[in-house]
């Protein structure tokens, strides 16, 4: 039988760091044994930014905690959404994404994605 598991603060996996980003994950296959969703929290020091990149094998969900910035998608990366506290963000499979914290305050997002793993391709 599959038991509900709590994995604490100092638990976290450390994922990944795209340009100024770190990803630290609370749902993972490594510490869950998940299957079919995965859960991180992202941190964006102030006035940086995550390389551009898309997802190949899967979409996204984010939640900005806190920070102002910028979500700038599109193939040229043309095309800049102001974002904030509060806003959720859907990114579909293969979108070109970067997000860009302009606060003076360190960004938080969540991050759910609905596969373990992850295919990154950096544009």
């Amino acid at each position: 039988m599959a038991e509900c598991k709590v994995i604490h603060n100092d638990g976290l996996e450390v994922e990944i760091q795209s340009g100024a980003m770190t990803r630290l994950a609370g749902v993972s296959e490594a510490l869950t044994g998940s299957t079919g969703i995965h859960l991180a929290i992202a941190t964006i020091p102030p006035h940086c930014a995550s390389s551009p990149h898309y997802h190949v094998n899967c979409e996204s969900a984010i939640y900005v905690v806190k920070g102002h910035g910028r979500f700038i998608v599109g193939d040229k990366l043309d095309n800049p959404l102001p974002i904030g506290p509060g806003d959720f963000i859907y990114v579909p499979a293969e979108a070109v994404h970067q997000p860009v914290n302009d606060s003076d305050e360190v960004m938080e997002i969540i991050v759910a994605r609905n596969t373990p793993v992850e295919i990154v391709q950096e544009v």
